[in-house]
């Protein structure tokens, strides 16, 4: 399935909006987490192709490689000659050889990638895709079932035993198997579910996802940390599904799926958005950024605004990086 989705561009819209409000740190900082990661490997898994070629990994590497590397280059030199000198930066001290190497490795928390701990996310979902590439080719179902729960399981099992952290992301990588697997395989169930259906699975996945989100600690994919990993599974599954079958059968606002078809730059650019915003509060004196939790909400669209300039110009000018590839 290649074809753009209004429902699933809107999906993604509140989810990379829930993301930037979520880095934040409001008061339901917890909630959010329990679903938006895992929605966006859900809704990856939904796009990946029937069969997987030479050309169609060569496709994604430069639809999600290039624009990583060329935006975490932007931010670590930015971080480099500006970022590094204000704000946390100070305390932490972070070495700028192992900023630039995080760079490459893609993990290791703010020892390695102060300069934009974001953008982790865009070398994990591709492994994501080369291991469900790999399974794609076991022609017996069986065993591309067992194939994917051992993948999940070693990536359950392995930060018990390691904190070690892994390049790319490996271990998370596995774990998004779940979620990327179960899009993949009901991507056609949800496109053909009728309008009726839709609500009453719509009803059945709300129930489900609010009466276990609050029952597990909170989860960090990035960080290996999933609490009760069923918990985290059912939470992940049921609030990713019930976005996508809330915006099948309700209209919104365009603004959500432009967000959706953009998400590449507002990940990387989101956290400069705040710094930014930081700089112009101390140019009036405001030095203890300690924001009320309306204060939060409203800097999240400031923050969109402040980028949606340069979305506009990277559209117009350099659509790779916003992983736009001509096949």
């Amino acid at each position: 399935m290649s074809k753009r989705l209004d429902w699933v561009d809107q999906t993604k819209g509140i989810g990379i909006f829930l993301m930037i409000y979520a880095h934040n740190f409001p008061i339901i900082e917890t909630y959010i987490y329990t679903f938006h990661m895992p929605l966006f490997f859900f809704i990856a898994g939904m796009f990946h192709p029937k069969t997987t070629s030479l050309q169609s990994i060569i496709y994604r590497a430069k639809s999600i490689l290039i624009p990583y590397f060329v935006w975490s280059f932007l931010l670590f030199l930015f971080w480099f000659f500006i970022g590094r000198h204000y704000g946390n930066s100070i305390a932490l001290n972070p070495d700028p050889l192992n900023n630039f190497i995080g760079i490459f490795y893609a993990q290791g928390g703010s020892d390695f990638m102060n300069w934009g701990i974001p953008m982790w996310f865009l070398p994990c979902i591709f492994l994501t895709f080369l291991f469900y590439s790999f399974l794609q080719k076991i022609s017996n179902k069986w065993i591309f079932y067992f194939g994917v729960l051992i993948l999940v399981l070693f990536g359950f099992i392995y930060p018990k035993f390691s904190k070690f952290n892994l390049p790319w992301s490996v271990d998370v990588a596995c774990v998004s198997l779940v979620f990327y697997s179960i899009g993949n395989l009901l991507k056609t169930k949800l496109i053909e579910l009728n309008s009726k259906l839709v609500l009453r699975f719509l009803i059945l996945m709300l129930v489900i996802h609010f009466s276990l989100a609050f029952l597990n600690s909170k989860v960090d994919m990035y960080r290996s940390i999933y609490g009760n990993e069923l918990l985290f599974i059912i939470n992940g599954l049921s609030g990713t599904l019930a976005l996508l079958l809330l915006f099948k059968i309700i209209k919104v606002p365009k603004f959500l799926s432009y967000l959706g078809k953009n998400t590449i730059p507002l990940l990387a650019l989101q956290g400069r958005a705040m710094t930014i915003i930081k700089f112009v509060l101390l140019a009036f004196g405001v030095t203890v950024f300690n924001f009320n939790e309306p204060t939060k909400f409203a800097l999240t669209f400031v923050q969109i605004l402040l980028i949606l300039p340069i979305l506009i110009l990277v559209n117009r000018y350099a659509p790779i990086l916003n992983g736009r590839v001509k096949k």
